[in-house]
């Protein structure tokens, strides 16, 4: 039995010994790749990992010397106010959450105001702080989309086709543009695609997507907080940890778990369980 294969096994005991309501688990060790699934493999919404697709398509257009993530954002939206202290807020600080714009969230925050990107502009940032907001991801790929047309459509054959992802669906505010933040829909298997190209720094079958700096982005240059444990260190929508791991997690359990030549992949329905089981997680693969 291989390694991945070993590790697989201490986690399926694992969903069963917490209950962990688990849809699958996927585990690549090297080139070894294994799953189980306690469900059927349908497209769902990753939550919050697409934030890390955002940041994927943002160092896209920047490797292309399309875009400049260092830049103001409001040069690429001329047309919308911005707020005291905004002026200066670049598409790494909302990528980071940094940008110190507050926007709480809801479920029903695309619709809340008439357009997210004019009322998150809007106001105020006193000072660079940390406020997680799926606002701040959604105004930077609108800052993109000012550049690259329509986000989803650039991304199809630059990352989604690459690896395998025929036409993802992803929901749209009222006013057209993606949500960004969430509302991607991928199965349990090309999520763990996506997870190998992390892992391997953005290459794919000999081919680099994305330019390197973007995943490392991902992990390193931390912005430190306190917050409960697992959530203390953020980088480029990246949570660092448990342990030496980092991960993007998404909401009720959509996880990319790496961990040197290791990626867990997890999708689930489970939002208090994610946090225990992914500790097991970096426990099996540390065995």
């Amino acid at each position: 039995m291989g390694r991945a294969q070993t590790v697989l096994a201490r986690l399926v005991r694992d969903v069963e010994e917490l209950g962990f309501g688990a849809h699958a688990v996927h585990v690549q060790v090297g080139d070894e790749r294994v799953v189980h699934r306690w469900s059927d493999d349908v497209a769902r919404d990753v939550h919050s990992v697409a934030k890390g697709v955002c940041v994927l398509a943002a160092g896209a257009a920047s490797d292309a010397g399309l875009f400049d993530v260092d830049a103001p954002v409001a040069g690429y939206l001329p047309e919308l106010a911005t707020g005291d202290g905004v002026d200066a807020v670049t598409t790494r600080h909302l990528l980071a959450m940094t940008s110190g714009i507050e926007a709480p969230w809801s479920p029903t925050w695309t619709t809340d105001v008439p357009d997210v990107a004019a009322a998150f502009l809007a106001g105020p940032a006193p000072r660079r702080a940390f406020h997680y907001s799926s606002a701040s991801t959604y105004t930077a790929m609108r800052a993109l989309a000012a550049v690259v047309g329509d986000v989803h459509a650039w991304l199809q054959p630059r990352l989604f086709e690459p690896l395998g992802v025929q036409a993802p669906g992803w929901d749209r505010c009222p006013r057209g543009f993606v949500k960004a933040a969430e509302g991607l829909r991928l199965r349990s298997g090309e999520l763990a695609r996506l997870g190998q190209l992390l892992r391997d720094r953005g290459a794919w079958e000999g081919r680099q997507l994305v330019s390197p700096r973007w995943v490392d982005a991902m992990q390193s240059g931390w912005t430190v907080r306190e917050a409960g444990p697992g959530y203390t260190h953020h980088a480029l929508a990246g949570w660092g940890g448990p342990g030496a791991a980092w991960r993007l997690h998404g909401a009720h359990g959509q996880v990319l778990l790496l961990a040197h030549d290791a990626v867990v992949t997890v999708t689930a329905d489970d939002h208090a369980g994610a946090d225990p089981f992914l500790r097991r997680a970096v426990a099996a693969l540390s065995r």
